[in-house]
Parts: structure tokens; C-alpha cells; sequence
């Protein structure tokens, strides 16, 4: 395994992560999800993955159970969660400093660990004025319950704008971005965020390499493999149309719509 600094920062991570979307509190429990973990350590992997989000916040408690009962040294390890949706309330969701303190606390208490070595803004939130929400990310990280902290699905004038704020205030602006990448798209990592590479020394960490599983062909035929994530109920309905063929010709990607 590879190991590469994340962003400008001196934080070491392997070049491949596991992230707990759709797996943990959907399909695997503690038991599975040890077993997956140990295979990734075994092959050097140290970068784990999750949000408050996932499964409603079972994903944090399995992870966090499955690390301990491993016995991991908790600085062997980078671990990183994603603040957006916590919950039903007006206040449960959203890049308010309300929300990112009172999230972030809860999902420390699921993970069962002190800190996260990396924590992310989910989304932007255009409620939320973009320096309130620097502020609080830095006031997470000078609490010493996150070490770092990056964007999801940002637009670069959004990032470019927060980091106008940090260095304004003399604060710790994002050092990663986590956009989705893959051959449908790949508009932001390739256009859109290349001024950041160079300016802010932008990482990226993407999320869905192989566009939810349909670019591996197993949906080609229509059918949904029962053990795949579009046969779960809560995503079926929202990343997979069946009306839409995906055709990988010489390389060339075609969508057609029947």
C-alpha cells in the first residue's frame, strides 16, 4: 500500500480507504463489518470512512464497536465522519454551529472515540453564512475532537470562499474535498476545483468510483442482484433507474435512455 499526504497537510493516508456508505447497519453488522475491517488493515489500508448520516447513525456505532473489539492502536488508524443530517429537528441538520458542535458530539459518542482525525461539512448550506461555519469548524478542531477538517460536494466558489474566511481570521481553512468521481462524473474533479489543486493545495478523497456499483455491469441486463445495494429498500428508489442502459463501447461511455 501507498501512503500520500492528504491536501497540504502532514496527514499520511493510504492511497486506498474503506468507507462505510450503504454497508454498515444496512447489510453488515459487527461481526462482518471486524472481518472486512482486519482484511483491509491486513492490506494496509488506515483510512476509514463514515458520517452521521449512514444507516442513522448505526454505521458509527458498528464501526467504532468493530475498531475496539479489535484492539486497534487508535493512532495506527485515520478516521473520518461527515456532519450533516442528524436527525428530524429544525436544528438536527444543516453547517449551523448549533448542529456541527452538537453532531459532532454525538457522533464521537457512537464511534466511542475521543476525536476524529478528519471531519466534513456533508454538504454546503445555503442557510448557514459560510463563516459561521468555519468558525465552528475550527472551534472543533482547536476542542481537539477533529484534527482536520474538509468539504463534500462544495462548489469551488464555495471552498474558494471559505478559505478567503480562514485566512481572513487567520483559521484552518479545508484541506479536502469529497466529491463524488467516476466515468458519469467527472465535471468538478477535472475542471471545476483545478484552480484549488494549485492555490489551496486541495485534496480529494472521492466517493463512488464505480457510479453505485452500475459501472462494474452488473445492472447491464435490468436485473437487480438481490445481494447488491439497489435490491435494499431505502436505495433502490433513489440511485437506480432501470429505464436508463449503460453501454462501455472502446472505452467510450453511451447513456441511452429507453
Amino acid at each position: 500500500m501507498q501512503y500520500k499526504n492528504l491536501g497540504r497537510s502532514g496527514l499520511k493516508v493510504s492511497q486506498l480507504s474503506y468507507g462505510a456508505w450503504v454497508s454498515f447497519g444496512n447489510q453488515l453488522d459487527v461481526k462482518e463489518a471486524k472481518a472486512l475491517l482486519q482484511c483491509c488493515r491486513d492490506h494496509g489500508v488506515n483510512f476509514f470512512d463514515n458520517a452521521e448520516v449512514y444507516a442513522n447513525g448505526r454505521a458509527e456505532e458498528i464501526m467504532g464497536q468493530a475498531i475496539r473489539e479489535l484492539g486497534w492502536k487508535r493512532s495506527d488508524i485515520v478516521v473520518s465522519t461527515k456532519i450533516f443530517w442528524g436527525g428530524p429537528g429544525p436544528n438536527d441538520k444543516g453547517l449551523s454551529r448549533k448542529h456541527l458542535i452538537e453532531g459532532t458530539k454525538a457522533s464521537l459518542k457512537r464511534l466511542d472515540m475521543d476525536y476524529v482525525d478528519l471531519i466534513y461539512c456533508h454538504r454546503p448550506d445555503s442557510a448557514t453564512p459560510i463563516e459561521e461555519t468555519v468558525r465552528a469548524m475550527n472551534y472543533l478542531i482547536d476542542k481537539g475532537w477533529a484534527f482536520y477538517w474538509g468539504t463534500s460536494e462544495w462548489s469551488a466558489q464555495q471552498i474558494t470562499e471559505a478559505w478567503g474566511i480562514a485566512d481572513r481570521l487567520d483559521l484552518v481553512g479545508p484541506i479536502v474535498e469529497q466529491p463524488e468521481y467516476n466515468l458519469l462524473s467527472r465535471h468538478k474533479v477535472e475542471s471545476e476545483y483545478l484552480p484549488l489543486y494549485t492555490n489551496y493545495g486541495l485534496g480529494l478523497t472521492t466517493w463512488s468510483p464505480l457510479a453505485s456499483g452500475v459501472l462494474t455491469g452488473k445492472y447491464n441486463k435490468g436485473n437487480i442482484p438481490p445481494d447488491s445495494r439497489f435490491a435494499l429498500e431505502n436505495y433502490k428508489v433513489n440511485h437506480f433507474r432501470v429505464s436508463t442502459c449503460i453501454f462501455v463501447i472502446a472505452g467510450l461511455l453511451v447513456l441511452s435512455d429507453l
